[in-house]
């Protein structure tokens, strides 16, 4: 006969695929997205320049918009607030192709950045929740389920462009499916209600002190990731003259080995520890970004941008784990760090496309590169103590309901 310990734990697990697969869901979008910027690219017109400037319209988007996640899940509830966030953001995923010109992008992207902000601060305080009352680190898996769906949608995008795809039809399609699956989904999640007497949290709060050195770490790795997502395929074409295909498929090698990390990275860091992790993480994304700027050929600069991949893969969730292990007050740390970690993604964009319009991309992703190094030196920051609460059943049950205001 079944226990309610033994009920508990089953929800637990099924609310742990279901988180996993919204993970999956959300990099899915995007990249979908990055394989086809540079068809966007053609198809407005812009410079890169320009487009850099466009780029960095999501990150304006999730800035302004990302700090009222908390306040919208105190409202409708953690279920309901990822549900209606996610498929915002699945939707969105149409609108920058079908831009005309330089400033519907911009307004396109506006809506992209901020639907993809909020939905992330969403899930991600629904998966530091989950892993807490799993009493394992769950937090690299998610997001290597988020880089699998990533490497799935820049699969999907690669196969569009080696056909010749118009991107509209693509993301129409893609962004009609991926709503539907989302919100399917989105039914497993754990349904945490905030207390009818629990004050809403504060729209725009600034975040612990701890947290912001926790933050600039990761803001390095963070910044590497965007650039080589959004970049490596307009990298390849321009700068090493590869084909359209071929531009797009090093796109699918970055987030391949992000995937394949991330997936096997909790395991990595309860052997070796998150400094340790983090500082061999950070040399080989050095040694990446070295043969990406170095690199006398496409295949070499391919196998670097997948070096960068494997280099910054665990540092985001392990973030998360130090900034909700750094104070009392874990999810406003939490949701600081995630500001700060996901506004690096969004404006790394617009600043290699800045850089380069000044100088070239090469420069900019030498950019990369001391950004790379910077995770060798600020690793120590990211030691955390000893996980409060024991695997099992136990920590099913004891942990109490509460809101998800990161």
């Amino acid at each position: 006969m079944a226990t309610e310990t033994d009920d508990g734990i089953r929800q637990l697990r099924r609310a742990r695929i279901a988180i996993a697969a919204v993970f999956c869901v959300h990099g899915t979008v995007t990249g979908n997205f990055a394989t086809r910027v540079p068809w966007i690219q053609d198809h407005t017109g812009v410079s890169t320049g320009q487009l850099g400037l466009a780029l960095a319209f999501p990150a304006i988007g999730s800035s302004l918009t990302m700090p009222l996640s908390g306040a919208i899940t105190h409202r409708f509830g953690a279920r309901r607030a990822l549900r209606g966030l996610l498929a915002l953001w699945t939707l969105a995923l149409a609108l920058p192709a079908l831009a005309p010109n330089l400033y519907t992008l911009c307004a396109a992207l506006f809506v992209f950045g901020a639907t993809a902000g909020m939905s992330d601060v969403a899930m991600n305080a629904l998966g530091v929740e989950t892993e807490d009352r799993l009493g394992r680190s769950i937090m690299s898996g998610l997001h290597g389920m988020w880089s699998a769906g990533a490497l799935i949608g820049s699969t999907a995008g690669t196969l569009a462009a080696h056909l010749g795809v118009d991107a509209r039809v693509h993301h129409l399609v893609a962004a009609a499916a991926l709503t539907a699956l989302g919100a399917l989904v989105c039914g497993g999640v754990l349904d945490l209600r905030s207390a009818p007497d629990e004050a809403p949290p504060p729209r725009f709060a600034r975040p612990p002190r701890a947290a912001l050195a926790i933050g600039l770490v990761a803001f390095c790795a963070v910044f590497a990731e965007g650039a080589s997502l959004d970049w490596s395929a307009v990298y390849l074409r321009d700068t090493m003259d590869a084909s359209a295909g071929l531009a797009a498929a090093s796109t699918t090698a970055f987030t391949l080995t992000m995937a394949v990390v991330r997936i096997a990275g909790d395991k990595v860091v309860d052997r070796f520890g998150a400094v340790r992790t983090v500082r061999c993480g950070g040399v080989l994304a050095t040694v990446g970004g070295l043969a990406v700027v170095l690199a006398p050929a496409p295949a070499v600069a391919m196998g670097g941008f997948a070096l960068i991949g494997l280099g910054v893969a665990v540092v985001v969730p392990l973030a998360f784990a130090a900034a909700g292990r750094s104070g009392p007050n874990p999810s406003q740390a939490i949701a600081g760090v995630a500001t700060i970690t996901y506004t690096s993604g969004l404006i790394a964009p617009s600043t290699i496309g800045g850089i380069a319009d000044l100088t070239s991309l090469v420069v900019s992703f030498g950019l990369v590169t001391l950004l790379a190094l910077g995770l060798v030196a600020g690793a120590e920051v990211l030691r955390t103590g000893v996980r409060a609460r024991a695997a099992g059943g136990g920590a099913a049950k004891a942990a109490p309901v509460r809101s998800t205001d990161a």
